[in-house]
């Protein structure tokens, strides 16, 4: 097959969506598929291969990490007639998105999207809740020319039937378990951090209202001193909040930005609990590396991500924005070491069966099945 991809972010930037888009335009190619992009600029001026198109672009005010691209249709257009998509596949719905869908009308191309991100949560951070129903309107303009809607979890499937969304289908993420996993040298770690306390409490995550990380610094101030005194926090990410965090964070806390790769899968291994209080997620990449880790997972009954935790099996699953129930539920797991270690067991046991392959080889089947409903002549009519 030949798929073009119309994405507002795209690696090398550092969120779920773009990760999520770069591990599978690669193993499309690995399997033997072309595979175009459309995407914003690169700020880093990182190398640019030649299947990738970038286009000018500014950051998006709601989420800076994001990049909303200035396409030029004609540009676009030269190159899809070119390259001849057996499909487009629309990732954002901002001016890229809409790009694609437009070329996919106007070129007769069969269309799909995925749904990454819940921006109507989002405006309720940023006191922009009156939004919502404009939102809702152009999310249902916006999507409804797709044949397909591939979406995360089954939390925002009934969220988006809820609004009126239609054609949805499941694609989940996965986990690479050979580079998230529990055998690191986790000595290593707690000297590169001078760590010298009993446990290790890890967060990974922009730093943003939307993702809650206020919650971490209340979270740990409301810990009982017996259990404050055994712990040390590792706060892995960056955004609008970070300076103000660092500011007002106890003495316990460390903040290091973003990490990838290796690096993050050590903080992973070498954490004894990973506390994720965002209630706005539609699935979670970081809870699913974490458990895959071996490190159980004290995150927010919402979303995405309470269709990844087990509760009381892998880790626990909290009131959104409680801080007394993820104090409690941390207090709980520090104090129980067979309980905590045994969950961290179940967790890297449920990432093992979250395989990328699989969730890919389903997600090229529906493709499929669009490209075959587009090619089929309609039906003969008899005339009356």
């Amino acid at each position: 097959m030949k798929i073009a991809f119309f994405t507002d972010t795209f690696y090398p930037e550092i969120n779920g969506v773009a990760r999520t888009l770069k591990r599978f335009t690669d193993y499309l190619a690995e399997k033997g598929h072309s595979v175009k992009v459309f995407a914003p600029e690169n700020p880093s001026g990182e190398y640019v291969p030649s299947h990738i198109h970038r286009f000018k672009s500014a950051s998006f005010f709601l989420y800076p990490e994001c990049r909303v691209a200035f396409p030029n249709y004609f540009k676009i257009k030269g190159e899809l007639e070119k390259f001849n998509p057996d499909l487009i596949h629309v990732a954002t719905p901002f001016n890229l998105g809409i790009m694609g869908v437009y070329c996919a009308k106007k070129l007769k191309i069969p269309l799909a999207g995925s749904y990454h991100t819940d921006f109507d949560q989002y405006l309720q951070f940023y006191d922009l809740g009156l939004l919502s129903s404009l939102l809702w309107k152009y999310m249902n303009w916006f999507h409804q020319p797709l044949q397909k809607i591939f979406v995360p979890s089954h939390d925002t499937m009934a969220q988006l039937t809820e609004h009126g969304l239609k054609n949805l289908e499941l694609w989940p993420r996965g986990v690479d378990c050979e580079l998230f996993h529990p055998f690191y040298d986790k000595l290593a770690v707690r000297k590169k951090y001078s760590f010298r306390k009993e446990y290790i409490l890890s967060y990974a995550g922009r730093l943003a209202p939307e993702k809650s990380a206020g919650l971490l610094l209340e979270i740990a101030k409301n810990m009982p001193p017996q259990i404050a005194d055994k712990v040390h926090w590792l706060i892995v990410g960056d955004g609008p909040m970070r300076e103000q965090l660092e500011k007002e964070a106890p003495a316990n806390m460390i903040f290091t930005g973003y990490l990838k790769g290796g690096q993050l899968a050590e903080v992973y291994s070498a954490s004894d609990l990973f506390i994720f209080p965002s209630a706005t997620e539609t699935f979670g990449n970081v809870v699913l590396e974490s458990l895959a880790s071996g490190t159980p997972v004290i995150g927010a009954n919402s979303g995405g991500v309470r269709s990844i935790i087990e509760d009381g099996v892998t880790g626990r699953l909290c009131t959104p924005h409680d801080i007394h129930h993820f104090a409690e539920a941390i207090i709980s797991l520090l104090t129980s070491d067979s309980k905590r270690v045994q969950m961290g067991y179940e967790g890297r046991n449920y990432a093992l069966t979250q395989k990328w392959e699989r969730i890919f080889d389903n997600l090229i089947s529906h493709y499929l099945q669009i490209i075959e409903t587009s090619i089929q002549p309609a039906p003969f009519q008899k005339e009356a």
